[in-house]
């Protein structure tokens, strides 16, 4: 692994090539972070200020492959000798699994303005100002860390919901350096009914800040998440029981379901970083005309958020070579969570042949 304590030097899109010092941080066990250079700026940041990347890297020496997943992802993928616990994807990444570590090396970061210790509203004592951040922003930084960590080309991006958008804006801006792109659940833009979904939970949980109820509205906006996250005949299946009655009212049997998901939310999420990066979701946009990358792409039959035929347009538009997948499933946007057989099944020979022809 490249040292992070001696100058390097870092390319940024158009912008020119700097000498950065670039030093080392801990945030938690087996994550590092870095300063992105003095050039690096947020597309929307009216006062430029220093930013820092957190990410984790592990796996072998071999192909680099960059994993990244929804707003609540971290850079802790799957369990490493740094830090045990088992990741956010442990399903798919780990020795003999989809994304093999014992072949690849293996790349994530926490998101620019999320939860996690890459810069955001937590990092700051006024997170209210944080500035909007773009996908192409992420894009831009994992340009950067890529340059820090002298990685010239990828190998692939496995992207899932939001960190799909970010592979292909990623695509798009760097069209020479991924080799391939994974990206689940992901198109090219928000559809306007995601984001009035997503409009309507942010404007609860600006409500709840302004009344000093943080966590209340935190957990009540990720609860109406999850009616659009899932799809119906899941809920038709978990939820038929009969209501129970409480004093003067009923309480139905998805209520504790919807309240316990927001409550495990509103414990370990910042709200404005929440505000952040649902807000980047409806700011995504990018031309499939510009992403060359050769490609695969995995829609679920059942996705709300990102529907069967945007993600089979988005297929048509891109520039390069393009493998089609559809998953034949009932957990909606959270396929990339929950169906590992399937997505096994995809990923494992798609980085295989990819490895075959780099």
């Amino acid at each position: 692994m490249t040292a992070l304590d001696s100058p390097v030097t870092v390319s940024l899109g158009s912008f020119p090539q700097t000498q950065t010092q670039a030093r080392s941080h801990t945030s938690r066990p087996g994550l590092q972070t870095c300063e992105l250079p003095d050039e690096f700026t947020l597309t929307h940041d009216l006062q430029p200020q220093p930013l820092r990347l957190a990410f984790e890297d592990t796996g072998g020496d071999g192909p680099t492959v960059v994993v990244l997943g929804g707003i609540s992802a971290t850079a802790h993928v799957t369990a490493t000798s740094e830090n045990p616990s088992p990741g956010w994807w442990h399903t798919l990444v780990g020795p003999g699994k989809a994304i093999d570590t014992r072949t690849f090396r293996v790349l994530s970061f926490d998101y620019l303005g999320g939860n996690g210790g890459s810069s955001g509203p937590r990092t700051t004592c006024e997170p209210a100002s944080f500035p909007a951040v773009t996908t192409e922003d992420q894009a831009r930084a994992l340009a950067c860390l890529l340059d820090l960590l002298e990685i010239p080309h990828l190998h692939s991006i496995v992207g899932a919901s939001y960190g799909g958008m970010v592979a292909l804006a990623f695509g798009a801006l760097f069209q020479n350096r991924p080799q391939h792109l994974a990206v689940i659940s992901a198109a090219d833009r928000s559809h306007p009914m995601a984001t009035a979904w997503r409009s309507l939970q942010r404007r609860v949980v600006r409500l709840s800040l302004e009344h000093g109820c943080e966590s209340e509205g935190l957990a009540l906006s990720r609860g109406l998440a999850m009616t659009t996250y899932r799809c119906r005949d899941e809920f038709a299946d978990r939820f038929t029981g009969p209501p129970r009655r409480s004093g003067t009212s009923f309480r139905f049997p998805v209520e504790s379901y919807l309240e316990s998901r927001g409550r495990d939310f509103s414990e370990r999420f910042d709200a404005y970083a929440f505000l952040r990066l649902s807000e980047s979701l409806d700011l995504h946009r990018v031309d499939p005309r510009q992403v060359t990358a050769n490609t695969t792409l995995i829609a679920a039959s059942s996705d709300q958020l990102v529907t069967l035929p945007e993600m089979e347009t988005l297929s048509r538009r891109l520039a390069g070579p393009c493998n089609f997948h559809t998953l034949e499933t009932r957990y909606g946007h959270d396929t990339f969570l929950k169906e590992t057989s399937l997505l096994t099944d995809i990923l494992q020979p798609a980085l295989e042949r990819t490895e075959a022809i780099s």
